[in-house]
């Protein structure tokens, strides 16, 4: 109906209840025409809408259902106008294990980590170290947050508390645009499928034993990444970590190096597999009186003995690279990954180390491990404790072997061969607790038992974690 009705029959009623000497100077006789032929036109519009009234009535005789009447002082549905939407808020608040905020493009979330491992070390009574028996520590205490800022610029700022300081974790700015991702900041450089893992999804507590003792580390840099399909390519340039570049003692803040990965996924039917190669080049541009070491520990970062060490060496550049292969069926997973580096020395014959690792998982409450932009990530129950209907959230478990030579050359660095069973439990999404035991064969040991480098050490370790 006309909003404009009302306005129009309040008028001709005004008209008509005032005495018509006032109305005769209130309006011309022009106007007062076209009233009156307003009000004729009005008749109609009632006389039209009675009939439809008369109509809605007639199926109420027959026995048919009507609509309801309208509440009182509201005409019916067909004359109403739709009621205004509300507005929007431009904020809104989520949650991911912590809280989300968005507003228009941009958004922030609220990001977190606690990691408390202990563990105990049994090795042969004549090692005489301070590493063997119960230890302890606060793994990581990680706090920042990451979003985006609109038109693709996004980014990521996180600092860990770990080894009794403070370090900047992933610290980037980021811009994507279709299948192209820019990163500038602090951040890993695409070393290895079992680095680039986040330590809170791993299959056990503690990544390769290469990734550590080759130095894999966040740097200060600029990365590329494209993914089209099943292709997922990274290159970057880097130079070194935040710490070294502001440690008097540390890379002398001119080291620089280039990193590549390149990864195809394919999906065969439920088998997602994973194929990678990455190449690694590095000079470190040190001096004479700033050596490198490689050195690894026995399964147990709560310890801070190294019972594999390469000694301090004068190192000009690296080489390296890595295979990697992985996939996943349902609950079962496996992965595997072989990395040679090669050591630049002035004047001396360049060592090669390699290290490398097989594994197979399974998890026993039937969820599937995730796996997304070359990485896999961790499992997320179906039945969480304290969804009401008894859940025991999801149990995975891992068998791996891991193998670290840093024997070649005149370098006698040692050799360690350590069988791994893991026990994962997430009771619910972003907490887990994990327990692992190793078996470690050493030979040429950096820490002699008595007379003898060649023996083995058994290690238990447990771990408590938070995510979010």
């Amino acid at each position: 109906m006309n909003s404009r009705i009302p306005l129009r029959i309040g008028t001709a009623m005004a008209l008509a209840a005032a005495p018509w000497p006032a109305a005769a100077q209130a309006i011309s006789a022009s106007e007062a025409t076209e009233l009156r032929a307003q009000i004729a036109a009005l008749k109609a519009q009632v006389q039209q809408l009675e009939s439809r009234l008369d109509g809605m009535a007639a199926p109420a005789a027959q026995g048919q259902a009507t609509p309801a009447p309208a509440p009182t002082g509201q005409p019916p549905a067909q004359m109403t106008q739709a009621a205004p939407a509300l507005p929007v808020p431009d904020t809104v608040t989520g949650w991911k294990g912590g809280p989300v905020f968005s507003k228009g493009a941009a958004s922030f979330k609220v990001k977190g980590r606690i990691q408390y491992d202990a563990g105990l070390l049994k090795a042969p009574g004549s090692v005489d170290d301070g590493a063997k028996g119960y230890s302890n520590e606060l793994r990581r205490l990680r706090l920042g947050g990451e979003g985006q800022l609109g038109g693709g610029f996004g980014y990521k700022l996180e600092v860990e508390l770990s080894d009794n300081k403070v370090d900047a974790v992933d610290t980037y700015i980021s811009y994507e645009r279709g299948k192209w991702l820019v990163m500038l900041g602090n951040q890993n450089q695409f070393q290895s499928l079992d680095e680039l893992i986040g330590d809170t999804s791993g299959s056990v507590m503690e990544r390769a034993a290469f990734t550590d003792a080759f130095g894999f580390e966040r740097r200060l840099g600029l990365a590329v990444q494209y993914k089209s399909g099943i292709v997922l390519a990274q290159a970057g340039i880097f130079s070194d970590s935040i710490d070294s570049l502001v440690n008097p003692d540390g890379d002398q803040n001119n080291s620089y190096g280039v990193d590549g990965r390149v990864v195809l996924a394919p999906k065969f039917g439920k088998t997602q597999l994973h194929f990678g190669l990455s190449g690694h080049w590095r000079d470190l541009q040190r001096l004479s009186g700033n050596p490198v070491e490689y050195r690894q520990r026995p399964f147990l970062h709560t310890v801070n003995s190294y019972f594999l060490n390469s000694g301090k060496m004068a190192v000009h550049g690296e080489n390296h690279y890595g295979l990697e292969l992985a996939g996943v069926h349902g609950p079962l997973w496996w992965a595997g990954e072989g990395h040679w580096l090669r050591v630049r020395r002035p004047g001396l014959a360049d060592p090669t180390f390699f290290g490398g690792y097989g594994e197979v998982g399974y998890v026993l409450t039937g969820e599937t491990r995730s796996y997304k932009n070359g990485i896999f990530g961790g499992v997320k129950p179906d039945n969480p404790v304290g969804n009401g209907s008894g859940g025991l959230g999801a149990w995975q478990v891992a068998l791996r072997y891991d193998h670290l030579d840093m024997n070649d050359r005149d370098i006698v660095g040692g050799t360690q061969k350590s069988y791994i069973a893991a026990l994962v439990w997430t009771p619910i999404e972003y907490l887990r607790f994990n327990v692992n035991y190793a078996h470690i064969d050493y030979i040429d040991a950096a820490i002699r038992a008595g007379s003898r480098s060649n023996y083995g050490v058994n290690v238990l370790g447990w771990r408590a974690e938070l995510d979010f």
